[in-house]
């Protein structure tokens, strides 16, 4: 607990002897850091063999974020417990706060304990009685016992009341008011009782498990994405000569409109009240979380577009390339700052001899200018000045208000 493992796994390039035809650059191999619920990866199957009747709510409750304690007889089965529900929304990532093994002596522990508040939204994990005392107050609570088997399937936590939840002595059970929005899926029980009946080996009925769950949770996310990606901006709209066109905004009631279309029942066989599923998933951190990623996506995307749009407009002047490159501006009138001085126009590159900086300005009275080696490019002030000005590659900027040159 409170220990991070930074892992690499090693490529082909690590490989003694090896010649790769091509070189490499070490940086781009390494993909973005990826933070993992668990290192090893879960039976899935135990963990839920004695709520399996349950696991289409418990799923619900997980998408949802609400805050739920898991209370059992030992670390080892609550840890399994909460990184088992926090990993049953793959693909889709869990945003919210989760903690396999928590004590009475975290130092969250009067944070969550509290009545002033409502209960965060956490997965907790706990062994100790004295927590069903203390979080009453919490919406959900699953209290597991000893694993016993009734015949061919493991016996079953019933559905309970808050009500009837008692402190110390409280059986085994889901302690909640909370009714899914989605039927159960009774085909995935017989599938899974009669994989018991034929003595299939867990690793498979995990498998089968965990495949449901991704389709279910597929089914849930692939509609967001469509209408997500509805919003990108066309990329013939995109070009060089003015800044990237921005995201239209995410509407919900326009998304809801959409499901008629193109919603979860086109992929999942289950029924049940989809709209206010989603409805509720809008003011879920899981929600907030997917969408700032998918956002942060679309824009980095945006901007290389952009970047690309300006480089093959330059590339296609045929000018030179380098630190500054060439650009092009239509100007009104100009004035030049005492350190810059007139070059003859066709002289000198991007970096001429001496190293000295060299722009081009081309319009009435076009001309090179270039910066001297002792000098720097001023931000502010009469560097070089247009009423009106236009860019058509990379390279210096202005505001018409600021009067304010910026490298791009």
């Amino acid at each position: 607990m409170g220990v991070v493992i930074q892992v690499r796994i090693p490529s082909r390039v690590d490989k003694p002897g090896s010649c790769p035809a091509k070189p490499l650059i070490q940086e781009n191999l390494l993909p973005a850091p990826l933070i993992l619920p668990s290192v090893a990866e879960l039976d899935l199957f135990r963990c839920f063999q004695s709520v399996l009747v349950h696991i289409q709510l418990l799923w619900e409750l997980v998408l949802l974020g609400e805050p739920l304690v898991v209370v059992a007889p030992s670390p080892a089965m609550s840890s399994e417990m909460v990184l088992a529900l926090a990993s049953c929304l793959a693909p889709l990532k869990y945003c919210c706060d989760f903690r396999p093994y928590f004590t009475i002596h975290d130092n969250e522990f009067k944070e969550y304990t509290t009545r002033t508040q409502g209960p965060p939204s956490v997965l907790l994990g706990v062994t100790n009685p004295f927590f069903i005392k203390m979080l009453q107050h919490w919406p959900h609570l699953l209290r597991l016992g000893e694993l016993r088997v009734a015949g061919d399937l493991p016996k079953q936590v019933k559905l309970k009341k808050l009500a009837k939840l008692k402190t110390l002595d409280t059986k085994p059970g889901l302690y909640t008011s909370y009714k899914a929005f989605l039927h159960k899926d009774k085909t995935l029980i017989k599938r899974l009782l009669k994989g018991i009946q034929k003595q299939r080996p867990s690793e498979a009925q995990s498998a089968l498990l965990r495949r449901q769950l991704l389709e279910l949770t597929q089914s849930f996310i692939i509609p967001l994405e469509h209408y997500m990606a509805s919003l990108m901006p066309l990329q013939r709209s995109i070009t060089p000569w003015k800044t990237p066109p921005r995201i239209r905004p995410f509407h919900q009631e326009d998304f809801l409109k959409s499901l008629d279309q193109a919603g979860p029942q086109l992929t999942c066989a289950l029924k049940g009240d989809w709209l206010a599923l989603y409805r509720r998933f809008f003011k879920s951190p899981n929600f907030d979380g997917w969408f700032r990623q998918r956002h942060q996506e679309m824009r980095q995307k945006l901007e290389a577009l952009h970047l690309e749009a300006i480089a093959e407009a330059v590339g296609g002047e045929g000018v030179g390339g380098g630190p500054f490159g060439w650009v092009g501006l239509s100007l009104t009138h100009t004035h030049t700052h005492p350190c810059l001085s007139p070059l003859t126009v066709g002289q000198g590159g991007p970096r001429a001899a001496g190293g000295e900086g060299v722009k081009q300005a081309q319009g009435p009275g076009g001309a090179l200018l270039h910066r001297r080696p002792w000098t720097e490019w001023e931000q502010e002030g009469p560097l070089l000045c247009s009423s009106s000005l236009r860019m058509s590659g990379p390279g210096w900027w202005t505001s018409p208000r600021q009067r304010r040159w910026t490298w791009c």
